[in-house]
C-alpha cells in the first residue's frame, strides 16, 4: 500500500480545527494544490474542487485545498492575501498554506513529500489513506466525479480480505 503522506502545514484557513489525513481516514480525499496567482488553478481547478466540495457529502469526501508557494513568494506568500483569495472566489473549504522548505529550495514540504511537478495537482486519496491519484494539470469534471465515486464505492474484496479490485483492475479469484 502506498499510504498519502502527511500533509506539513504551516496554517490552516476555513477550518477552526487542524486537520490531518489521518483524522480524515474512512472519507475519500481530495486535496487541490494551488497557487494564487496559477491561472490554471483559478480558471478551472479551484472552481472545480469547490464544485465537488458542494456535490458530495462532507461525511463520504473533505476537500482539502493546499496553498504551495514556490515562486512570486512575496506577491502571494502572505495570510492576508490568501484570506481576501478565499474570500473573493467564494471558496468554503478548508485551505492548508504548506510549510516552507527547509533545504534551502523554493519547494515546500508537502509539495515535496508528493513529489508534485506544479499547480494546480489534485490529489485524490482513498477511505484507507491511500493515494490513488496524483495529477499535475487540469483534469476533466467527469473523468474526476468518476474517479471520486469509484472509490466511494471502495475496492472489492476477496473472501481472504485480498483486494480484488483496485483502480488498476480486477483479479480473478
Amino acid at each position: 500500500m502506498n499510504y498519502a503522506p502527511e500533509l506539513v502545514v504551516q496554517e490552516w484557513l476555513n477550518t477552526k480545527e487542524e486537520l490531518t489525513l489521518k483524522s480524515l481516514r474512512g472519507r475519500v480525499v481530495l486535496i487541490e494544490a494551488f497557487q494564487m496567482l496559477c491561472p490554471g488553478c483559478v480558471a478551472h481547478a479551484l472552481p472545480q474542487a469547490q464544485e465537488v466540495a458542494t456535490t458530495f457529502p462532507n461525511d463520504k469526501v473533505v476537500v482539502l485545498g493546499l496553498h504551495t508557494v514556490f515562486e512570486h513568494h512575496e506577491a502571494q506568500g502572505s495570510r492576508v492575501a490568501l484570506a481576501a483569495f478565499l474570500h473573493e472566489y467564494r471558496l468554503t473549504f478548508p485551505v492548508a498554506i504548506d510549510a516552507p522548505s527547509t533545504g534551502g529550495t523554493p519547494i515546500p514540504q508537502t509539495m515535496a513529500a508528493y513529489e508534485m511537478r506544479g499547480t494546480p495537482t489534485t490529489i485524490l486519496i482513498d477511505k484507507s489513506g491511500t493515494l490513488r491519484m496524483n495529477k499535475f494539470g487540469r483534469e476533466r469534471d467527469m473523468v474526476l466525479g468518476a474517479r471520486i465515486a469509484s472509490l466511494l464505492l471502495g475496492p472489492e474484496t476477496t473472501g481472504e480480505g485480498k483486494q480484488a479490485c483496485d483502480a488498476d483492475g480486477c483479479l480473478i479469484d
